[in-house]
């Protein structure tokens, strides 16, 4: 979910949170075996989100906890920290060692999981991945596999038109604009990013992207946030495609003894809703975990009954959030 990105994931995302309902549809279809195959497998769960460090990812890691424990399962939580190599070592060892009944990962980079996917399926292991199909080389649903994906396409456009909106209520509709991004490689960062822009230049025509950071971490985004704001003292508005991003910005302001206008948020953690609620952060495209939280282990845990079934697609809910809800 870098949260989206999570990629946004991204975001994350993504993250991811991440980051993050309706399902759709594919339930029914079948692409292997319909006998079930859930009496050999454990009631374990791997969840293996981006990070552990944004506290969204964070939180959700302990959500899931809560709520798996609450149904007797156990959670194993991995902790990849931004590497995709790390991730895959430790979903290969866990899967390898027989402790896992189910997995569940947000992924650092959607290509480098396909061997995981691979070996999962072969096991018998249901497994369920942010993202789209598409996105991990497959053109629809697949045996053992659920498909969790933001919408960053939806997700950039309401991020772009709240940030012209509030541009053309405070300041005329113009503006410099800084694009705190999400990091390379993950999923739905240029569909984000893309949508960003353009509902950005529909809403507020006069509004221009002056520069662009990436936001890996809060305290890296405020840092870099602040050394941009020494050469562009004029920059005004702050569309951040993550919460560590916003954060970090509002934080790098701050410490210059200024104050944004209009700054826009995808995520919606709780320090930035309590921002959005006191009027620092203009408004903040919120990603549902809880919801999508609650989908997900649902889901996986019915897969166990027939792991060679193909997974449902299911896509984390949005909700636009203002100081005046």
């Amino acid at each position: 979910m870098n949260l989206p990105l999570v990629r946004a994931p991204r975001a994350l995302a993504l993250g991811a949170a991440l980051l993050l309902l309706a399902s759709c549809s594919h339930a029914s279809e079948s692409g292997g075996s319909t006998t079930g195959a859930s009496a050999a497998l454990p009631k374990t769960l791997v969840f293996s989100p981006l990070s552990l460090a944004p506290p969204a990812l964070k939180g959700l890691s302990e959500g899931v906890k809560g709520y798996a424990g609450g149904k007797s399962w156990e959670v194993i939580v991995q902790d990849p920290n931004f590497d995709a190599s790390k991730q895959t070592q430790q979903l290969n060892e866990v899967i390898a060692s027989g402790r896992a009944g189910a997995v569940w990962t947000i992924a650092v980079a959607p290509a480098s999981l396909k061997p995981i996917i691979t070996t999962a399926q072969s096991k018998g292991i249901p497994l369920l991945v942010n993202g789209r199909p598409d996105e991990y080389g497959f053109s629809g649903p697949q045996p053992g596999v659920t498909f969790d994906y933001v919408d960053y396409a939806a997700g950039g456009k309401a991020l772009g038109e709240q940030l012209g909106k509030c541009i053309t209520e405070k300041m005329g509709g113009t503006a410099q604009v800084l694009a705190v991004q999400s990091t390379e490689g993950q999923a739905g960062k240029k569909e984000f990013e893309d949508a960003a822009a353009a509902a950005l230049k529909a809403t507020a025509p006069s509004a221009t992207i002056v520069q662009s950071v990436i936001a890996k971490d809060r305290a890296g985004a405020q840092t870099d946030v602040g050394n941009v704001l020494q050469g562009k003292p004029g920059l005004s508005a702050v569309m951040a495609s993550n919460d560590e991003g916003a954060l970090g910005a509002t934080g790098a302001f701050a410490a210059a003894g200024k104050t944004p206008k209009c700054v826009t948020d995808f995520g919606g953690n709780d320090e930035v809703l309590k921002d959005v609620k006191d009027g620092t952060i203009y408004a903040s495209v919120a990603l549902q975990f809880d919801a999508d939280m609650t989908q997900s282990f649902d889901t996986l845990v019915s897969m166990q009954a027939d792991p060679k079934a193909n997974g449902p697609i299911l896509i984390v809910p949005q909700k636009i959030i203002t100081a005046h809800g």
